[in-house]
């Protein structure tokens, strides 16, 4: 095909391809030590992708309320071994796998072709979880763009509220004295012949916030279940369309430009976060919203509850991100040389304690919205979207100048969200590069922006009157055991099939050789204590499953049914796909499986430069891609 050939050593991928085209890729600039896949710009571009990635939503939302559930500051204690435990190991290896072989979550899977499917099923996963991720993103914009108002929306019950709408608590009835005689009358009866309801026997009336009836009537214009699609939610669909420009804008030269944007959206939300919460602590009820989190109301004897450490390990392992693929395809961009073992501490470091900060930054908030509607923190506390819709929009909204300190919360979850959406279609363009480059290297363009439009026009489902209905069932099922299944089979792959100290030296080659008592806690986790917790939190959960409901509406069969569906659909790869290289190999089954079981003729350094006599012999990718695409290239590496 017209190829030329010059010596590997004269140069360390700095040489220029002679290509069918001459179009410049904006992924790749010429200090790039890769010149097919580019790299980062500089490390800092790296590092605070990978936060980004990491840190989102639910170090907001889920933490800081699994806290104060599963004992307060006492649940730091198990939150911290998980850690070390299970989320850092797993980190670690996924970053060293991506960086040693220069290659998304797919085509890395040369390592082991018999579990290629696991790296098609994080891409799939990551697919699905890009589609409702971005529509939490939509809500996020169209409460921005909301507090833009004198008055806050959701301050008062305005006219799309019903009788049950009110900022304070309702009585119902009670019991009194009259005449000598205790009664139990309405509360209408009682005020009208001045009485005093008795201590302990009121009864309220079942009233919801302005806020809760503001996402449901309003925002979300909730139908009554799943089996209620409704309209489209236009102004729903115009921020979805809206987060899908930001996203693809951010992205049109891949790393390059994302790589830019992040170092604001990574780090304001930390501004926001401090400002929230000195603003927080200045307020009435403060103080016992802090201590419901983690002061002294701490209950150190929920330790010996297996929930809480269920809930722990359970909250480290998706807050980290592993197993998504996401690791692996950022990782990819970066040198050789780089040490992604240090990268790996400071970002999951950096991780949790954010959640740890941004649950100050809630519970002062929170505190004092208990204070004023005279209520125990326990009833104004929640997770997830009652927490970041409902909850504290209602507890901002009690503040002076509240329109500013929504605007500010707001804001901070459109950021939170969208990193860690940058690095979410990251994964799904390099899946598509390390498959297509020279599609990549011409139409990275029109391929990220029909990525964004795909995505956007399946997303639309999610923004119907029924959508809500979706995004938690997407969520329940495909952000669950699906991970979990692909997270078991990638660390007993590479540590048991393809072996655990031969990756160690492999990632060795990247940060220089360490001393045996260097590995002994990774080796110790890598192929013991990681494995085993894994396999626990996937069995818990299968034990404990229960069918998904959205607050008191349950999902009707069809709608389980297709969250079954959907996670069969993610999963069913990693049997096909090992079938399919069984069946391609050559010999008897043994001889087939055996072979399936070892690395590519191209698993390795990505440059030949960084292979030494360990990989001398390796396949150059160029020449030779196994079960995948052929590519068109005026230039290959010579083997020496």
């Amino acid at each position: 095909m017209g190829m030329l050939s010059l010596p590997g050593f004269l140069s360390c991928g700095k040489k220029k391809d002679f290509s069918l085209s001459n179009e410049k890729d904006a992924h790749v600039s010429d200090s790039d030590e890769n010149l097919e896949r580019g790299n980062w710009s500089n490390k800092g571009d790296y590092l605070l992708s990978m936060v980004g990635y990491a840190v989102g939503l639910g170090n907001v939302w889920r933490f800081p309320y699994l806290t104060y559930q599963n004992g307060g500051g006492a649940f730091l204690i198990p939150y911290t071994l998980m850690l070390a435990l299970a989320g850092l190991p797993l980190f670690f290896m996924e970053c060293s796998l991506g960086q040693f072989a220069s290659l998304g979550p797919i085509s890395v899977w040369r390592i082991l072709p018999l579990f290629q499917g696991v790296g098609i099923t994080m891409v799939i996963i990551s697919t699905f979880v890009a589609i409702y991720y971005n529509v939490i993103i939509a809500y996020a914009l169209y409460y921005l763009f909301a507090s833009f108002q004198k008055v806050l929306p959701w301050s008062d019950c305005f006219s799309w509220a019903d009788e049950f709408c009110s900022k304070t608590r309702l009585v119902s009835d009670c019991n009194a004295t009259l005449d000598g005689v205790v009664i139990h009358a309405n509360y209408s009866l009682i005020t009208s012949k001045n009485l005093t309801c008795m201590n302990g026997t009121v009864n309220y009336k079942p009233v919801q916030f302005p806020s809760e009836q503001y996402w449901n009537k309003v925002t979300l214009q909730r139908s009554s279940g799943l089996d209620e699609t409704g309209n489209i939610v236009w102004y729903l669909a115009l921020c979805l369309l809206l987060s899908w420009m930001i996203v693809g804008a951010a992205l049109f030269k891949g790393i390059k430009s994302s790589g830019k944007v992040v170092y604001f959206t990574a780090l304001f939300p930390y501004i926001i976060l401090l400002i929230l919460l000195v603003r927080g602590a200045t307020l009435e009820g403060a103080l016992n919203g802090i201590e419901y989190y983690i002061g002294r109301q701490s209950n150190i004897t929920k330790l010996m509850e297996a929930e809480v450490w269920k809930d722990a390990a359970t909250q480290i392992f998706y807050s980290l991100s592993v197993a998504w693929g996401g690791l692996v395809a950022l990782s990819s961009y970066n040198k050789f040389h780089n040490n992604c073992y240090s990268d790996a501490i400071l970002v999951c470091v950096t991780n949790c304690a954010t959640s740890v900060f941004a649950g100050f930054a809630i519970f002062s908030v929170l505190g004092h919205m208990a204070f004023v509607s005279e209520r125990p923190v326990s009833e104004v506390v929640d997770s997830g979207f009652d927490l970041a819709f409902v909850a504290y929009p209602e507890a901002l909204s009690k503040l002076p100048v509240s329109p500013l300190w929504s605007f500010l919360f707001f804001f901070m979850l459109l950021l939170l969200g969208l990193d860690s959406q940058f690095a979410t279609i990251e994964t799904l363009t390099t899946t598509i590069q390390d498959i297509y480059p020279e599609v990549m290297k011409k139409l990275r363009i029109p391929v990220t922006l029909g990525v964004c439009i795909l995505l956007f026009l399946l997303g639309l489902t999610c923004v119907t009157q029924a959508g809500i209905y979706w995004v938690n069932l997407i969520d329940h099922f495909c952000a669950g055991w699906g991970i979990l299944i692909a997270a078991v089979l990638e660390i007993i792959g590479i540590v048991y099939i393809y072996g655990g100290n031969r990756f160690i030296e492999d990632i060795e080659m990247m940060i220089g050789k360490k001393s045996c008592l260097f590995w002994l806690w990774w080796r110790t986790c890598w192929f013991f204590i990681t494995p085993v917790l894994l396999m626990a939190i996937l069995i818990w959960s299968l034990v404990t499953f229960s069918p998904p409901t959205y607050g008191s509406v349950s999902y009707p069969a069809w709608g389980t049914a297709v969250g079954w569906c959907m996670i069969i659909f993610c999963v069913i790869w990693i049997p096909i796909v090992a079938i399919l290289k069984i069946v391609k190999a050559e010999g008897n089954i043994c001889q087939r499986i055996v072979s399936c079981c070892r690395p590519a003729a191209n698993w390795g350094p990505y440059l030949e430069c960084h292979r030494g006599e360990r990989y001398s012999h390796v396949v150059d990718p160029k020449k030779e891609k196994e079960h995948e695409i052929p590519t068109v290239s005026g230039f290959v590496y010579t083997q020496q």
